[in-house]
Order: C-alpha cells, then sequence, then structure tokens
C-alpha cells in the first residue's frame, strides 16, 4: 500500500504557485494579508463585544451565537488558506497577527 510513494511529488494545493508569475505571487500574498488583516480585525473586535456582552448582562444566546460565529469564520477561511499553501496560510495569520494588536491598542486606549 505505501510502496513508491517517492513518486508522487505534486504540491497539495489548490493553486500552484510555481506557475505564477513574479509579480502575481506577490499580489495573492498582498491579497491574503489584506484579508488577513480585515478577518482578524472583525474577530477582535468582535470578541470585544462580546466580552462586553458577558461583563454587562446581555443576552446569552447571542452572545454564544457570536462565539460560535466568530471561531467558524477564522477557522473557515484560515482552512481555505491552508488549502492555497504554506504562503497564503502565513500572510493571512500574519494579518490576523497585525489586527490583534492594533485592535488590543484601541481597546487599552477606549477602555477606563
Amino acid at each position: 500500500m505505501l510502496v513508491r510513494l517517492e513518486m508522487d511529488e505534486e504540491r497539495m494545493s489548490f493553486l500552484s504557485f510555481d506557475s505564477l508569475p513574479s509579480w502575481m505571487m506577490f499580489l495573492s500574498s498582498a491579497a491574503h494579508l489584506t484579508v488577513g488583516i480585515v478577518l482578524g480585525f472583525l474577530y477582535f473586535r468582535s470578541l470585544w463585544w462580546n466580552t462586553c456582552r458577558f461583563t454587562g448582562g446581555g443576552r446569552v444566546t447571542t452572545t454564544i451565537a457570536l462565539m460560535i460565529g466568530r471561531y467558524a469564520l477564522l477557522g473557515g477561511l484560515l482552512t481555505l488558506a491552508s488549502l492555497e499553501g504554506a504562503l497564503p496560510l502565513l500572510m493571512m495569520a500574519l494579518g490576523v497577527l497585525i489586527a490583534r494588536s492594533v485592535v488590543v491598542c484601541r481597546v487599552r486606549e477606549a477602555a477606563p
């Protein structure tokens, strides 16, 4: 069953970056970084809103639904990026980390 595995050397991605020109690869990486920043901003702002709902006494069902949706959106988009390869996944994760630091700095300034 595990015979001749060395013959199958194809990349495990839908979009083969080897055949793209260098400017297209840069554009794709920039797009993944931008999507990661937007995704991270939405994720961490909704986390802040969710925390305020927990401490301020909001509806529990809405708060739990927001938590599940937040995890599903982040996990789903990072999974889709991972299917394209390591570089898109790393760029999207970098965008999420950049957005995290921006949101945390803004929340520190706004929180008493």
